[in-house]
């Protein structure tokens, strides 16, 4: 009975001539990597006690060998960075750029009056003679119940359109557009006055034949803007003052009522040019660009309930452009990110190459740990983790970067640059991707060497 369990125990325990080879063989090693500079990071990997044929190695561990590898080739380590440096900076300052213009071309886009309801008669019956025959304009008791029905309502105007042939000097006629409105169209059209002024609710109450001319047409009938303001104009034999000179706050290239040669006279004195009370259009501008679209519904029912079910009332908002317009500032700005992110693919060739060259370089270390225990595994991770700490801290770094520069126009200039969180979280994703992508070929290529012809690789 005690000789089997001896039998048993001699199985299990190591045999001294076999212990006595492992110990001489780790010496040796030990030897060789203080006597060769590219093994010494692996000197206490060696010499731990823990690290066996069948034990995987800890993550500190890996991190420890990777630290010790970068501190010991420091520039490689900083000139592989640079590239992930140059591509993240690059992403953030793209999508900081493609917001600061998508928000500028918004803002343009806003002074021509986004906050604005246009409500247009359209028909008047269902046939063409029906709508010939009854017609439903708009009247200014229906913007009265508008104005009295939503407190929403900011400001309202009709506008009133006629096409009237006008004088510029000798024999030269030119037909001019000239629209009836209130004093509050200057509000809801975001209207400069760049001389004289708007007439206001008392040139309106009390018939004033004055009017407000467009730049166009001041420097090309009196040469300037000045000049203009005072003169005198005949709009179908009828004397009136020109008392200012405007322009739109944006060039809408055409999209509004206002063409370049337009005259803006009070509503109250243009109606009796049309002998009629009845309107095609009336303005409305709400507090808020967010009550437009429930506004534009609600203006729409209450003036349809004033008027022949047949008629047919129409409102016009710019929020639909205001949406356009975000969609291609957004798919350019995707376009100039697809674009920066080459500069991370070359970061990445960068890293695949580098590592490749530390994979040669070290190959006489690889088949040191091989041969101490470490496994494919081990070696395919250490590599990894090296080139995904180059592409992060690269990540890192250029993050920083392409925030101070935002943050730098912010601090000596008045102008605020969005900053956009999202882009700070793309520009690190990418970085950590492209160290795993280009970090996995050479972490493999070293996990496959084989440890006898390393170990002989001088």
């Amino acid at each position: 009975m005690s000789s089997l369990a001896e039998r048993e125990i001699a199985q299990h325990e190591e045999p001294a001539s076999f212990a006595t080879q492992r110990k001489v063989r780790t010496i040796h090693l030990a030897r060789t990597a203080r006597t060769n500079p590219a093994d010494q990071t692996l000197q206490m990997a060696i010499m731990h006690p823990l690290i066996g044929v069948r034990q995987a190695m800890p993550l500190s561990e890996v991190l420890n060998l990777t630290m010790g590898s970068f501190r010991t080739s420091k520039m490689r380590f900083v000139l592989t960075a640079l590239g992930m440096v140059i591509g993240t900076a690059s992403v953030i300052l793209v999508v900081t750029i493609g917001l600061t213009g998508k928000r500028y071309i918004l803002q343009e886009i806003q002074k021509i009056g986004t906050n604005s309801v246009e409500l247009e008669y359209s028909a008047g019956g269902a046939t063409a003679a029906e709508q010939f025959l009854y017609n439903d304009f708009l009247t200014r008791d229906d913007e009265r119940a508008v104005d009295a029905q939503m407190p929403s309502v900011m400001y309202s105007s009709p506008v009133l359109e006629m096409h009237i042939p006008l004088s510029f000097g000798g024999s030269t006629v030119k037909d001019t557009l000239v629209l009836g409105v209130s004093p509050e169209y200057r509000n809801i059209r975001n209207l400069l006055v760049l001389a004289g002024r708007f007439f206001d609710q008392e040139d309106d109450s009390a018939h004033i034949k004055c009017t407000i001319v467009t730049e166009p047409f001041a420097r090309e009938r009196y040469g300037s803007d000045d000049a203009a303001v005072g003169q005198t104009i005949e709009i179908s034999g009828i004397p009136f003052t020109i008392i200012g000179v405007f322009k739109e706050s944006v060039d809408d290239f055409g999209q509004s009522e206002i063409a370049d040669q337009t005259v803006l006279i009070p509503y109250s004195v243009a109606r009796y040019f049309t002998g009629t009370e009845s309107i095609k259009q009336i303005y409305f501008s709400m507090h808020r660009m967010e009550e437009v679209p429930d506004a534009a519904t609600e203006i729409v029912r209450i003036v349809q309930g004033r008027h022949r079910p047949n008629s047919i009332y129409k409102a016009q908002t710019l929020k639909e452009l205001l949406t356009t317009a975000a969609k291609v500032a957004d798919a350019l700005t995707t376009v100039l990110v697809l674009v920066a992110a080459v500069t991370l693919v070359v970061g990445g060739v960068g890293i695949m190459n580098i590592m490749l060259a530390n994979t040669n370089a070290r190959v006489r270390e690889i088949g040191i740990r091989k041969a101490m225990g470490a496994t494919r595994r081990d070696i395919r991770l250490q590599f990894l983790a090296e080139a995904v700490i180059i592409s992060l801290a690269g990540g890192v770094i250029g993050t920083l970067v392409g925030i101070a520069m935002p943050l730098s126009v912010r601090y000596f200039t008045d102008y605020s640059v969005p900053i956009s969180a999202w882009s700070v979280f793309v520009g690190l994703t990418a970085a950590t991707l492209v160290g795993v992508i280009f970090g996995t070929y050479p972490a493999s290529r070293a996990a496959q060497l084989d440890p006898v012809e390393a170990l002989k690789y001088e």
